[in-house]
């Protein structure tokens, strides 16, 4: 099982949009904060990006800028132009906005915008770790295949054809995965790879990861997820829970209640099957743990009633 892919896949809620803009200077935008998840690359020109709190981030041709937790930001042409207030929709484009162009002449700045909808109710640990701002400048031979993507996302956002929303929306699952991978590749590269990035680059830890992704509903003992990553059971649980902040069977409920949240919601089970796929034995046994972790029975949550 990809761990990465399950995270990502049980995090979705709903689908992602992209859009291209054009702008001429001087121009400034101001975003509010924001539920979804975004994303800024220049395609051409520059910009600056200036987080809510933090130092301004430059952006060359190329480079992608990744906001993990919807805190607000401005984009603009250079520091200290004026800004004006604006909102990512949900299909990519910006309200509070006059349309951008193509104006007379070359735009001096063209960008690629965009928004995922993750439910943060249930955000797995690995999105919580990100900082404010993932910078992933573009460099000769650096991420070449989130580069590759991102030039393909903007040549079908450039011109509307047959397959374009179907190849942009698994353009986008795509980028979003590979500006994940991108990230915990510099930090591993550059020795400071801590938590999740460190999890996924540990042989045992990672080999435990993806016993409980690919199995969750059997009966797992710390000791058995040990042997997947050839530990023994002290030893791996120490080095599990250092590196994922919590004991191994820990997470394993938890990821069986996400999974079961999942289910619920889409997916047409009965109860009991539910259960059965999240390693439980009987409904009542779901149920009660269920609850504990999200405050309501299972079938009140599939209902939406909170």
């Amino acid at each position: 099982m990809d761990v990465l892919s399950d995270v990502v896949a049980a995090m979705r809620a709903g689908r992602p949009h992209s859009a291209r803009h054009y702008k001429y200077a001087p121009w400034g935008l101001r975003f509010a904060a924001a539920y979804e998840v975004g994303f800024h690359v220049v395609l051409r020109g520059s910009a600056w990006l200036i987080p809510q709190d933090g130092e301004p981030v430059a952006l060359a041709p190329g480079d992608v800028v990744f906001l993990a937790h919807g805190l607000g930001h401005c984009l603009v042409s250079a520091p200290g132009v004026a800004v004006r207030d604006v909102a990512l929709l949900p299909d990519g484009t910006w309200s509070g906005t006059a349309p951008e162009g193509p104006g007379e002449g070359c735009p001096d700045t063209v960008t690629l915008c965009g928004v995922y909808r993750l439910d943060r109710e249930r955000a797995h640990r690995l999105l919580a770790e990100l900082p404010e701002v993932v910078h992933l400048p573009a460099r000769v031979g650096g991420h070449r295949s989130l580069q590759a993507a991102v030039e393909l996302l903007g040549m079908e956002l450039e011109e509307q054809r047959p397959g374009t929303d179907a190849i942009v929306t698994s353009l986008l699952d795509t980028l979003l995965l590979y500006i994940l991978r991108a990230w915990w590749e510099s930090e591993r590269a550059a020795g400071r790879a801590r938590g999740w990035a460190a999890a996924l680059a540990d042989p045992a830890v990672a080999a435990a990861l993806r016993a409980i992704h690919g199995a969750p509903a059997r009966a797992w003992t710390v000791a058995e997820l040990g042997a997947a990553g050839g530990l023994s059971r002290a030893a791996f649980a120490r080095r599990f829970a250092a590196l994922v902040g919590e004991p191994p069977l820990t997470y394993l409920t938890w990821w069986r209640m996400t999974t079961a949240s999942r289910l619920l919601r889409h997916d047409d089970l009965s109860l009991r099957q539910v259960a059965e796929r999240t390693g439980y034995t009987s409904e009542f046994a779901f149920a009660k743990a269920f609850k504990r972790e999200y405050g309501v029975a299972p079938g009140r949550y599939r209902r939406g009633v909170s």
